[in-house]
């Protein structure tokens, strides 16, 4: 039925969205690296130890516990506490587990073994009965109180000790890290208790999915807080995103947001920490073993040895966190390194003159200086860069101050070095260094391995070339290509344009290598200067390599840097260099089911039939009809006048507003989701029809219905029972259960209706004389009373048209609450009724007006004289849709209702 009401053109363009949405879901969840994490193992079985709580404690949360991670002896003895340690505590996230703690907690059990428990962690582990807080975000509060008091519990058990704690390091996972954040809301709490905060894939920045108002009023009341009281705040926290991996929570949703007056936060992404250098998925962020590594080895060296627990100086705690997750100079982290080395003892000294210099060094038995002078060099050349493929933590460069051709003292510069992959590099600009006479570099003795050090002086503008993106409507058509001719060591590839999360392309570097016998190693690091997000990609050259690039975060307005490809290449090579809104869509979506809904009512009042839902769509739903008031809105939004109007009148923040704070707006995004939501409606109404006649069929071969209504009655008798019940049952229960059942009655009504007309047509066919006497009859009736209608075959039909939109409208606002209802069904052995509930309010009206809806045909409501106007609403409450319930989408049902509210009453007036 809905196939033939939409012409080939259309269908066409339908089909197109299909392959189009296709293509992004497969870019969505294939379209990155592999996984390169390694799998972090437990040596020993891990044991988690369940901590007593006080009764009362246990009483007011029957559903959460705290836990300790062990292993083998260190478990068996830790069963006696007191404990001695230094407490971390680890807190899940969305349907988390308490056992993720075990991948940090072995690789620091194993770290205390190396240094024979000198210093050692006691990971502890909150038990949130893996609730599913990023879609109800009801239990937030509740977490965040049961956190506070298991903090206060590992303290206790620590009381007595030499060197008791004072605080802990908290480690948050997804929206752990949130609830960890959410402490310091707390009227009671001191925020003295957590001295370290790192979390991990955690959206500090909006929700993912706002499904309801307790997660958004969670955000805001979090967020809200930590920018008033960003002075007051000392607590170092450190953010870590997964990446192009992570689809379930995008990297730029986890950036903690800059204020110039509160510097003890960083953000970074997975792919851009040293030693991690891989992407990850949500759940491997918490068991990668090259970043749990990295937390580790930042753990240790947080220790201050006087107090045997993590210091409390801020600087000391973010010179840490910026040596293991920003720049590595591939030494061991010092707080106060000694900038002066000696350069003493049986060394050999040899001058280097030329501006390009390679040293192979194997079986060395000598230490080498090698002295580069600068003055000449200085005349010619404006930088100097230098790598090593040793990468041990020993310096290895210097600068000699006023010196001939030796020095007893030298600055050293390896603190100024990168560690990449396969390489450490250092990039000096020389005249940023007016003082340094000499350039060293140090070969200690070596035997049995070999490595390789390359120096060069160079002009900045011979290895800085430009290279334009390509546009956002090329659509991949248009490609430009740069040969970097020389054969240096490093280049700079500077993308112009490009500082938009929208944009996103590929770069393929060819490297043609020409008397090399063995593989080279070739490193390409996209760094982006606004934000800690840069990958890196490493290929064997001669190779042909392709690179991705997108960006997670916007480049700031008020930031004039470019992204930057770094290329470190090899001398004997030639290199070529040629070169996503899905919470949004429900409410797109709904938009334009609801502008057909609107269409079908107009078309009843005036014509007295119900058009085919498909037919409707494509008259009606057009984003010229929903866009322009938007768009118009916040442009007059930027006018001090008609925002303080806007606010007199109490209306919530344009959602249009909020996306384009998080980068999210860019041209034609609007225009595209409302393409592909109409898409999505089509399809959707087309799985709504087909399974109504499915399921009609299969009650026709189970049970033969009655034949069509012979009096209409919208209230029956057993109407305002099963009301009353159905609203019980959300007062005392969930409102979102009493919708879901409501809905099946809804549903069960219309099949019914179904098979009945489908049994009507069958008769139809075999009695054709019988069939015109019902016929007459029933618009003989027709011209009855109301409460004496009869319900004719094309009355049937317009019925079951208008019953399609409403299931397939019904059936998105009962999608959108799902997740309350899968929460409460998971913790219906600790509570009956959910508290709090964010459906309750819209089950008591939804419930009696699907009730009456259920019991509704067209031919009872086309004489109302609130039909007309019903048949406006939907229009403006299309423009509601989109223009506040995108970015919240527990919104849209208010706005949904009150159509069928005044559908439901057109009976009745």
């Amino acid at each position: 039925m809905l196939l033939h009401s939409v012409n080939l053109w259309n269908l066409a363009f339908y089909a197109l969205m299909v392959f189009m949405a296709t293509l992004g879901l497969w870019d969505v969840f294939f379209g990155f690296e592999e996984n390169k994490c390694s799998m972090s193992y437990m040596f020993e079985y891990p044991e988690y130890q369940k901590i007593e709580l006080p009764k009362k404690l246990a009483k007011r949360y029957p559903a959460y516990e705290l836990y300790l991670y062990g292993e083998g002896s260190y478990a068996e003895e830790h069963k006696v506490l007191p404990l001695t340690g230094i407490p971390v505590l680890f807190l899940p996230g969305n349907a988390g587990s308490y056992k993720q703690v075990r991948s940090i907690g072995s690789i620091a059990l194993r770290k205390a073994e190396d240094i024979d428990f000198k210093y050692h962690f006691d990971f502890f582990s909150v038990n949130f009965n893996e609730e599913l807080v990023a879609l109800y975000g009801g239990s937030l509060q509740k977490q965040t109180k049961f956190v506070h008091e298991c903090i206060k519990t590992i303290l206790k058990l620590y009381k007595g000790q030499e060197f008791a704690p004072k605080s802990v390091a908290i480690v948050g996972h997804s929206m752990g890290g949130l609830v960890a954040r959410a402490l310091l809301t707390l009227k009671n709490f001191k925020q003295d208790l957590i001295n370290l905060l790192v979390t991990q894939a955690t959206p500090h920045v909006a929700p993912v999915m706002p499904l309801d108002r307790f997660i958004t009023d969670f955000y805001m009341t979090v967020n809200n807080y930590w920018i008033l009281n960003a002075r007051q705040i000392n607590l170092t926290t450190l953010s870590v995103a997964g990446g192009f991996r992570d689809y379930q929570v995008r990297s730029g949703l986890t950036f903690l947001p800059k204020l110039s007056h509160h510097t003890s936060a960083l953000s970074v992404v997975s792919s851009a920490v040293p030693k991690t250098w891989v992407s990850t998925d949500h759940l491997s962020i918490v068991w990668c073993k090259q970043l749990q590594l990295t937390t580790v080895r930042a753990f240790f060296d947080l220790i201050d040895a006087d107090t045997k627990q993590i210091t409390q100086n801020p600087k000391k705690k973010l010179s840490v966190l910026n040596h293991h997750f920003i720049r590595h100079p591939a030494k061991h982290f010092e707080e106060n390194p000694s900038i002066i080395s000696d350069l003493t003892g049986t060394s050999m000294w040899v001058p280097v003159k030329v501006s390009k210099w390679t040293y192979v060094a194997y079986n060395e038995s000598d230490k080498i200086y090698f002295t580069f002078p600068l003055a000449n060099h200085r005349k010619i050349y404006t930088h100097v860069y230098c790598q090593s493929t040793m990468l041990d933590t020993n310096s290895w460069i210097f600068g000699c101050i006023n010196s001939t051709s030796m020095c007893r003292q030298g600055v050293d510069l390896s603190w100024k070095a990168e560690l990449l992959p396969t390489i450490k590099s250092l990039t000096l600009r020389l005249q940023d260094y007016p003082s340094l006479s000499h350039l060293v570099v140090y070969v200690p003795s070596i035997h049995g391995s070999k490595f390789v050090v390359d120096c060069e002086f160079f002009k900045k503008e011979t290895r800085s070339i430009q290279l334009p993106v390509t546009h956002l409507f090329s659509f991949g058509l248009s490609s430009r290509k740069v040969i970097l001719n020389t054969s240096g060591l490093f280049y700079n590839i500077e993308l112009l344009n490009f500082g938009q999360i929208y944009q996103a392309f590929k770069i393929n570097v060819v490297s043609k290598c020409s008397g090399v016998k063995e593989e080279i190693t070739s490193i390409y690091k996209l760094h982006i200067p606004w934000s800690y997000e840069d990958s890196l990609t490493i290929a064997q050259v001669p190779s042909s390599t392709e690179i991705s690039v997108k960006l997670h975060i916007a480049q700031p307005d008020n930031d004039s840097h470019v992204a930057l490809l770094k290329m470190y290449t090899s001398s004997d090579c030639q290199y070529e260099v040629v070169r996503f809104h899905g919470g949004a869509l429900p409410a797109y979506v709904i938009s334009s089911i609801l502008l057909a809904y609107g269409g079908q009512l107009y078309s009843l009042f005036s014509t007295g039939h119900c058009l085919e839902y498909a037919t409707m769509l494509d008259k009606e739903a057009k984003p010229y009809k929903v866009d322009p008031f938007v768009i118009m809105v916040k442009f007059l939004l930027g006018y001090k006048w008609f925002k303080e109007l806007w606010d007199m009148l109490l209306l919530p923040e344009l959602d249009a507003i909020i996306l384009t704070s998080q980068s999210m707006c860019f041209p034609l995004v609007s225009l595209i989701l409302f393409l592909f939501g109409t898409c999505t409606a089509y399809w959707g109404g087309l799985l709504s029809s087909t399974s109504v006649k499915l399921l009609s069929s299969l009650w026709l071969a189970l049970k033969r219905p009655s034949e069509l209504p012979k009096d209409i009655k919208i209230i029956s008798p057993d109407l305002p029972i099963l009301t009353i019940i159905f609203i019980l049952i959300s007062w005392t229960t969930c409102g979102a259960f009493a919708i879901l059942l409501t809905y099946l009655y809804y549903v069960f009504k219309i099949v019914h209706l179904q098979a009945s007309l489908t049994m009507f047509k069958n008769s139809q066919t075999v009695n054709p004389k019988h069939s015109r006497r019902s016929e007459k009859k029933s618009n003989h009736h027709k011209d009855s009373a109301v409460h004496h209608l009869r319900l004719s075959s094309s009355d049937a039909e317009d019925s079951l048209r208008m019953h399609s939109t409403l299931i397939n409208l019904l059936t998105w606002i009962v999608l959108l609450s799902m997740p309350s209802l899968i929460y409460w069904l998971k913790n219906l052995r600790y509570y009956f009724k959910l508290n709090p509930d964010p459906c309750k309010p819209l089950a008591f009206i939804l419930i009696p007006t699907m009730a009456i809806l259920g019991n509704t045909y067209t031919t009872s409501i086309k004489s109302s004289k609130l039909l007309k106007t019903t048949s406006q609403f939907p229009l403006p409450l299309a423009v509601g849709v989109i223009a506040f319930g995108s970015s919240h989408l527990y919104r849209v049902p208010c706005f949904v209702f009150i159509p069928l509210l005044l559908h439901a009453l057109c009976n009745f007036m």
